[in-house]
């Protein structure tokens, strides 16, 4: 069976964010159900929270410096496994006058 694409989240275990993982996870999910072929919560250590579709990186908590807002992630996954799919108020731009101001997504 094709599970393609997979999505892994790798969380800290230390850190106790299994929680915001399955969350993310859900949110994912929800949004492409029909597109993701299989979401993976993957145990790991020393703060990581990284987010990989198909072993390509989108996010890392290190690397960033700090968690990726849900609808970002949502972006980004939708430009790799679904380019053409309207993700309504994940969509917001930040040229768009109306959400200049907007930090969060």
């Amino acid at each position: 069976m094709n599970r393609a694409p997979r999505l892994e989240i790798e969380y800290c275990t230390q850190c106790r964010w299994l929680m915001r993982a399955a969350w993310t996870a859900q949110e994912l999910l929800t949004t492409f159900p029909k597109e993701l072929g299989e979401v993976a919560l993957v145990p790991g250590t020393g703060g990581v929270f990284d987010v990989s579709l198909d072993g390509e990186l989108l996010w890392s908590r290190k690397a960033e410096g700090g968690f990726a807002e849900v609808p970002l992630l949502k972006q980004m996954v939708r430009d790799r496994i679904a380019p053409d799919r309207k993700l309504g108020h994940s969509d917001r731009k930040e040229s768009d006058p109306q959400h200049a101001g907007d930090v969060n997504l």
